[in-house]
């Protein structure tokens, strides 16, 4: 296709994203009370405030956006791979579709992991801490704030064992040299944490920078399996 061709099709796969973005969104927007309601399952007891005038109109706006985006991620994502695949080669192509599906997974898993795990623990945590000395009422925006960001730097983390299942493929890396940097990735899992965790509390970072490194050894374990089912594979193509 001709290069303006290709502009124009990016551009309606861009615009009718949009528009799943925009429907799914005022979906979520209908049952916005029950979202929110399910975002404070993890404070338990915890009294929320709206301490600003139509504070909670435009928290409710900002979560159905979220919701939005996140149902509407299956689609973003079929659209890219729509875009893509015609220019790709046959090798490109067994990497890519996986790749974008399991990234997929991966992201939901995350925001799974982060609503289950790290912000109770988090919570936890922080009502604790001075539980004799203060009342605990919080700011229904700053609260949703804090949820819905680290669940979404949760599932962006979760997509580095994608990022090193790439880079092996590609052989850019081999799963070897992988493991041979465990020791930087484990300080690296360590400032993720603290940098991608609202909050300052040493337990969500804990759990953060453990499931990083985590993920970073499964994602040797994968690197290193299709590594072998390469050399499997290649010596039947040979004349």
């Amino acid at each position: 296709m001709p290069l303006v061709d290709h502009l124009e099709e990016l551009r309606q796969r861009i615009l009718k994203s949009l528009i799943a973005v925009l429907l799914s969104s005022g979906f979520c927007l209908l049952f916005v009370r029950k979202l929110v309601q399910a975002l404070e399952m993890p404070a338990g007891k915890i009294q929320f405030l709206q301490v600003a005038p139509g504070e909670f109109l435009f928290t409710s706006i900002k979560v159905a956006g979220y919701g939005g985006l996140t149902l509407s991620l299956p689609f973003i994502l079929f659209q890219f791979l729509k875009f893509i695949l015609p220019g790709l080669t046959k090798k490109e192509k067994l990497l890519i579709a996986p790749s974008v599906a399991g990234s997929a997974i991966l992201f939901f898993l995350g925001i799974f992991f982060a609503w289950k795990a790290l912000i109770p623990a988090a919570l936890g945590f922080l009502v604790s801490y001075g539980a004799d000395v203060v009342e605990p009422l919080w700011s229904i925006e700053k609260y949703l704030d804090f949820v819905l960001l680290l669940m979404l730097s949760t599932g962006l983390a979760f997509q580095l064992p994608i990022l090193q299942l790439i880079l092996g493929f590609l052989e850019i890396i081999s799963w070897k040299k992988m493991l041979s940097a465990w020791r930087l990735v484990v300080m690296a899992s360590a400032v993720a944490g603290a940098v991608l965790t609202p909050s300052t509390d040493p337990i969500t970072m804990l759990l953060l920078s453990t499931s990083i490194t985590f993920l970073f050894f499964v994602g040797i374990g994968l690197v290193a399996l299709t590594t072998n089912l390469k050399g499997q594979i290649r010596p039947s193509f040979d004349p």
